[in-house]
C-alpha cells in the first residue's frame, strides 16, 4: 500500500487546531484543508478544517456538520468550531477550557479530527468531506447558459481562524511543559538575585563623601546679624583682674615705714 503525499505547512496555517498540533498538509480544496496532526500524548489524527470563506457561510458550516453527523462514530475522534456542537455526534464536540474570550466576534473555523491510518483511502475521505461543503461533486443541472454560478467565497481559500491556547513557544509545535516553565522561573529568580547582589557590592565599594560646606547667607557676608561667639562673653583680661593687680606689692603694703623727715621731727 502506497503512502499518501505530505506537503509542508504554509505560513497561513495555524500551528494548532483544538488539542491537535498540525504536522503536514494532506489535501486542499476551496472549502478547506486537510492536515495530519498529533496530540501531546502522541495520538495521530487527520484534521479537516474549513477555510476562511466557508467559515463565514452558514450554509457551508451546516453542510459540514451534516456530513460529519452521518459518519461512523469510531471515525470521528473530535470536532470543534462554529456549528459543530449539535447533531448525532454532537457529543464529540471539544471546547477548550480556560480559553480567554475572543477579542472580536469572528467565529472559529469548524474542524473535525478523524481517525488516521496513513492510507490513501483516508485522504480520499477528507477530499470527499471538503467536496460536500463546496458542492464540487454536484453535476451541472440542465443546459449551461449565461454566466456560470459560483459560491461567493470560492476564492477565499486561506485556512479559517483558529485559536491556540496556551500559546506555543516560537518555532515549536508543542506546548511548554511544567518542567520547562519551572526552570525558566528559577533562572529568572537567579538573575534577579545576581542583579541585587551586584547593586549591593557597587554601593559598598563607593567611598563615603563628606557633606558640602554650608552656603553663606547675605547676613553673615555683610557682618550684620548675630554677633560672633567672641563678642558674647568678655575676655579673661577684661572680666576679672589679674593676680598681679589683686595683691598689693611689697612696697604698697598696709604697714608704711616712717620716712627720715618724720624721724627728725620727733
Amino acid at each position: 500500500m502506497s503512502e499518501p503525499l505530505l506537503y509542508p505547512l504554509l505560513a497561513v496555517d495555524p500551528p494548532k487546531v483544538g488539542d491537535w498540533w498540525l504536522d503536514a498538509r494532506l489535501a486542499a480544496a476551496p472549502s478547506g484543508v486537510a492536515y495530519t496532526a498529533h496530540s501531546e500524548a502522541g495520538e495521530q489524527v487527520m484534521v479537516v478544517m474549513l477555510g476562511e470563506g466557508a467559515t463565514a457561510d452558514a450554509a457551508a458550516v451546516d453542510r459540514l456538520a451534516g456530513t460529519v453527523n452521518k459518519m461512523h462514530i469510531d471515525t470521528v475522534v473530535a470536532r470543534g468550531g462554529r456549528g459543530q456542537a449539535d447533531g448525532r455526534l454532537g457529543h464529540r464536540y471539544v471546547e477548550q477550557a480556560d480559553t480567554p474570550p475572543a477579542p472580536d466576534a469572528t467565529p472559529i473555523a469548524p474542524w473535525v479530527a478523524l481517525a488516521w491510518d496513513g492510507s490513501p483511502a483516508a485522504v480520499a475521505e477528507a477530499e470527499r468531506i471538503l467536496a460536500e461543503v463546496d458542492l464540487s461533486w454536484l453535476p451541472p443541472k440542465g443546459t449551461p447558459s449565461g454566466p456560470d454560478y459560483q459560491l461567493p467565497w470560492i476564492d477565499k481559500v486561506s485556512p479559517g481562524p483558529a485559536r491556540a491556547w496556551p500559546l506555543p513557544w516560537p518555532g515549536r509545535t508543542d506546548r511548554a511543559g511544567w518542567l520547562t516553565i519551572l526552570i525558566s522561573w528559577i533562572i529568572m529568580m537567579l538573575l534577579m538575585a545576581l542583579a541585587v547582589l551586584l547593586a549591593i557590592l557597587i554601593f559598598q565599594a563607593t567611598p563615603p563623601q563628606s557633606p558640602p560646606p554650608p552656603v553663606p547667607t547675605s547676613a553673615s557676608a555683610t557682618g550684620s546679624g548675630s554677633p560672633p561667639p567672641e563678642s558674647g562673653s568678655p575676655s579673661p583680661q577684661s572680666g576679672s583682674p589679674s593676680p598681679a593687680s589683686a595683691e598689693p606689692s611689697p612696697g604698697e603694703s598696709g604697714s608704711a615705714q616712717p620716712s627720715p623727715t618724720m624721724d627728725r621731727r620727733l
